[in-house]
């Protein structure tokens, strides 16, 4: 590990996104002597008809998005002094801020954790840097790995817990609550639940997350598009029923359960439409995803020993009152509620970012087990 030091007194971070079929660009100012940090411009890049986006590994489309992305640039007339990079699925490793070097960028190229987009970040952050000489950094990626070790047994040998989480907005949402209450980050204890299209219920324990359900598949509540946790018996007879190979199961559970499955829309405003329509059915599965959170949130609390800071909602589906007023009645007395909504993401590696430049953060090589 190494602490990096200040570059330049100030300067500009660009911070790179990529999504299935579109990547997220932002480009933040920022000033040492007042560690300020200021959004000067943002913008979301469409390739939904671009056709190597369609199918195929995410590889094939790094020229693409590369060249989409230095177009974007040269648009700005804005040359970066740092670029952060959304953390892609990677081995195992604690929680932090990492610099991008060659091991990691061979993990990425074979896909070797999963072919998924955000892979590309940091291959399009390491182009745009190679012959500029500028620092790529990537923070808290989703496979950050901060578990006890009795978090990782499952109940069954030779199956271990995963740490896979919103761990990059779980995170910074705490570190802003924490300045605005004036607590220690690493001196607090919060359980932090980020609803998206998969919903993390995270224990963090002076920073670190020591219990997360897996929030891609098969733990905790359902979502509105992946089923959470299931009864055992149930998938044992859909995964033998003849009806599903792995791929199809793997699909079924992570992209079309849920409200998608109930209910054949993941859009929680329609949801809350046709609970006020009347819809008797929506109401009934609304309830259920709020039972099932906030029976996820009190488990968590319970690996806190019930002594926390307070208990945050977040992620785009806390912008829902009806939701997050649900969750709260149910949970008042557990511990204090805050509500920080959105994504955050391009902010929360922007942020990463500066605390890198000021030094206040060690940079760590990315070296897996």
């Amino acid at each position: 590990m190494n602490a990096s030091k200040p570059m330049v007194p100030s300067g500009h971070i660009l911070v790179i996104n990529p999504g299935s079929t579109s990547t997220k660009l932002a480009i933040y100012s920022f000033a040492t002597d007042s560690q300020s940090l200021t959004c000067i411009q943002q913008t979301t890049l469409d390739h939904s008809g671009v056709e190597t986006c369609a199918a195929g590994p995410v590889l094939d489309q790094l020229d693409y998005r590369l060249k989409a992305v230095q177009k974007f640039l040269t648009s700005t007339k804005v040359s970066p002094d740092l670029i952060m990079a959304r953390g892609a699925p990677l081995c195992p490793l604690e929680g932090g801020i990492y610099t991008v070097n060659q091991t990691m960028l061979h993990d990425l190229r074979s896909a070797r954790y999963a072919d998924h987009a955000s892979n590309l970040a940091a291959l399009i952050g390491h182009e745009l840097a190679y012959d500029k000489d500028l620092p790529v950094y990537i923070a808290d990626p989703i496979t950050t790995d901060e578990f006890e070790s009795v978090a990782r047994i499952s109940g069954v040998p030779g199956i271990q817990r995963k740490s896979r989480s919103h761990a990059l907005n779980i995170k910074a949402s705490t570190r802003r609550l924490c300045q605005q209450l004036h607590k220690s980050f690493s001196k607090s204890r919060w359980v932090v639940c980020h609803m998206g299209g998969g919903i993390s219920v995270a224990a963090l324990d002076n920073g670190r997350i020591i219990d997360v359900n897996d929030a891609l598949l098969g733990m905790g509540p359902f979502s509105p598009e992946r089923a959470g946790a299931l009864p055992s018996s149930g998938l044992l007879e859909l995964a033998f029923s003849g009806d599903y190979d792995h791929k199809k199961l793997t699909e079924l559970l992570s992209k079309h359960s849920g409200l998608v499955g109930y209910l054949g829309t993941a859009d929680l405003r329609e949801v809350e439409a046709r609970i006020l329509a009347g819809d008797g059915e929506a109401q009934l599965i609304f309830q259920a995803m709020v039972y099932q959170i906030a029976k996820e949130i009190a488990a968590m609390a319970s690996v806190l020993d019930f002594k926390l800071d307070g208990i945050m909602l977040t992620g785009g589906m806390a912008h829902s009152n009806l939701l997050c007023n649900a969750l709260q009645e149910k949970l008042h007395r557990v511990a204090t509620i805050h509500i920080e909504p959105g994504e955050n993401e391009l902010e929360a590696l922007a942020e990463a970012g500066l605390r890198a430049i000021l030094g206040d953060e060690l940079v760590r090589n990315y070296e897996p087990l």
